[in-house]
């Protein structure tokens, strides 16, 4: 099997796993009374079910994300602003504006 499907694979289990951890604790602090909801009613487990399947697939993609981030090499190349460019000689001068004009009238 090659190595990006493996990664991809145990990245995606590590994300259910997470995102099982999450909907526990949702459901153990009762989060907006979750748990009553979900335990007095009848479509309770679809909706368990249907929660940690979306959460997983959230949670999977940023696991996988930030795996694929980390896999970079260092970049040691100088990336410049070492030192300041010379400016050229600038003459500022001033530039007269009338102000004696009111606004303009729509």
């Amino acid at each position: 099997m090659p190595n990006l499907i493996r990664l991809y694979i145990t990245q995606t289990a590590i994300g259910f796993v997470v995102a099982a951890a999450f909907v526990a604790m949702l459901l153990w602090f009762n989060v907006a009374n979750l748990w009553h909801l979900v335990t007095h009613d009848p479509a309770g487990p679809l909706a368990v079910l249907l929660l940690w399947v979306f959460n997983g697939i959230v949670f999977s993609g940023v696991q996988f994300g930030i795996s694929v981030m980390r896999m970079a090499e260092p970049d040691d190349t100088p990336r410049g602003g070492g030192s300041a460019p010379e400016r050229a000689s600038l003459d500022y001068a001033t530039i007269p504006v009338r102000a004696d004009e009111g606004r303009r009238q729509r």
